[in-house]
């Protein structure tokens, strides 16, 4: 074990290192020249039509999702454990200032998912049972050819891996141990085998109420993620104003220590003394990507599956997502860290949900504190199981056919039990690497397609009337045959 985790850190020293830092980075500004810097431009009407559009009734084809179905289901991937664990993780190893950088990793990310987006629908297929599938691999098939299907490949091998991980199995860990401290809070005398007991009823339910959302296929995820969403995204976002509120008067400093922190470590002061400015970087980008998934790919694997007219309309969504993620509810989460003061004393160490618990502890108390986020990270990683479980199955389909996606589905449920009773901390670094090892071949394609995506952006704006047809528009090939199958 002590081999494997080494390997593992040195591993992870590589694919996050700076040469990944500079693909992210460089692949976000490169594309926002090329596209003019479209995430800001059209901003107001980003938010016109998807925000704008979520109390009109779209709707539903067989084998389709509503477009902001599709951003629900592509968002409950997103909004996982990262936007309350991953930011306090960020702040502990990068300090104040690694949100700085996550904001503008957020900034380029935008375009980077607006780019992805809008490339899964533009070369997305129909599979045998009539539905559409798209994503990374479907666009390096059939953007770049066939003879660099193997990246496609890679992308899914290593998707389906870290749909087991951070998707799956971390996913409930973090669900199980938060609950758990809920009865911890409650009764401190509980014992270590009741509270395995506790972790095994929770997996149990969790797995059960995900086999009624699975079976029931890619309309009725679309159903659930478009209702749960939202609910846990408002409810979130209300507790942490009210800590943010309850703390106003110190949040010009928080302001202050952010800026500070991102180019002057020693400003901070305390823990912060002596830390690199790049670790502050890495962990601010790092983590970044965590939170809003820009440029992973995971993100097109649902937008794919959207009911829309053009690529670009769904290609806008992307940059909701990022905003809504990372500028919104990643961002509320670290000033409600930040403006309590609780931070100072986890400054290079490790840190999770038990620092945010912590922070809203602050105003809430300890008991409620634990309840609120508990029950926050509960929604938040029961809705990222369920966007990875899609992920994965297309992921499946795409090497195997669309008969393997059963026998996954069933491998997936009971990975969910599993991982609700074990110590994790090797997988959530294995799943790390693997985010990267995935970002590398879709990064690639879309800088690689990026002509096509500024065609079909001037197409969309060109159109005064918003077309309902595109012409050479997404393309709809024929069911797999049962190899594949």
């Amino acid at each position: 074990m002590e081999f494997l985790t080494n390997l593992n850190a040195q591993i992870n020293s590589v694919v996050w290192g700076v040469p990944m830092l500079l693909l992210l980075a460089g692949t976000g500004i490169f594309l926002s020249f090329r596209l003019r810097f479209v995430q800001f431009r059209k901003f107001g009407f980003m938010l016109q039509q998807t925000i704008g559009q979520i109390f009109v009734k779209k709707e539903v084809k067989n084998g389709a999702l509503t477009p902001i179905q599709a951003m629900t289901t592509a968002l409950a991937g997103t909004i996982g454990t990262g936007s309350i664990a991953g930011v306090a993780g960020a702040i502990a190893i990068g300090g104040p200032g690694a949100i700085f950088w996550m904001w503008v990793a957020a900034l380029f990310g935008m375009c980077t998912k607006f780019c992805e987006i809008t490339l899964a629908v533009r070369y997305r297929e129909r599979n045998i049972s009539g539905e559409y599938i798209g994503g990374p691999m479907y666009y390096i098939k059939n953007g770049l050819g066939q003879k660099w299907a193997w990246l496609g490949s890679a992308f899914c091998f290593f998707a389906i891996f870290a749909s087991m991980g951070i998707g799956n199995m971390t996913q409930i860990n973090t669900i199980a141990t938060s609950v758990g401290s809920i009865f911890s809070s409650f009764d401190p005398a509980i014992t270590g085998g009741q509270l395995q007991l506790i972790y095994c009823v929770i997996g149990l339910i969790t797995a059960g109420l995900l086999a009624l959302v699975l079976f029931g296929g890619l309309n009725r995820i679309g159903a659930v993620t478009e209702k749960l969403v939202p609910v846990m995204a408002v409810l979130y976002m209300i507790c942490a104003l009210i800590i943010v509120f309850s703390h106003a008067n110190v949040m010009g400093r928080v302001f202050s220590l952010i800026f500070q922190g991102a180019f002057n470590t020693s400003a901070v002061g305390g823990g912060m003394t002596g830390v690199a400015i790049l670790q502050v970087i890495r962990s601010g980008f790092g983590r970044g990507v965590f939170c809003n998934e820009a440029g992973l790919g995971t993100a097109p694997i649902a937008h794919a599956s959207a009911n829309v007219d053009h690529p670009v309309r769904q290609g806008l969504f992307g940059i909701f997502e990022v905003f809504i993620t990372t500028f919104v509810i990643c961002t509320l989460t670290a000033l409600a860290i930040l403006c309590s003061g609780f931070a100072e004393g986890f400054y290079g160490k490790t840190a999770g949900t038990d620092l945010t618990i912590m922070a809203f502890s602050s105003t809430m108390g300890a008991q409620i504190a634990s309840i609120v986020v508990a029950l926050s990270i509960t929604m938040f990683a029961f809705s990222t199981i369920l966007g990875w479980s899609l992920y994965g199955c297309r992921c499946m389909e795409y090497l195997f056919g669309t008969r393997s996606i059963k026998y996954y589905q069933i491998v997936f449920i009971i990975f969910v039990v599993i991982g609700a009773n074990m110590e994790l901390s090797l997988v959530w670094q294995i799943s790390d690497n693997l985010n990267a090892l995935m970002a590398i071949p879709n990064l690639i394609a879309i800088a690689a397609l990026s002509p096509e995506v500024v065609r079909l952006t001037r197409d969309f704006f060109s159109r005064s009337d918003k077309p309902e047809t595109l012409e050479n528009g997404p393309r709809e090939t024929e069911a797999r045959d049962e190899k594949t199958a």
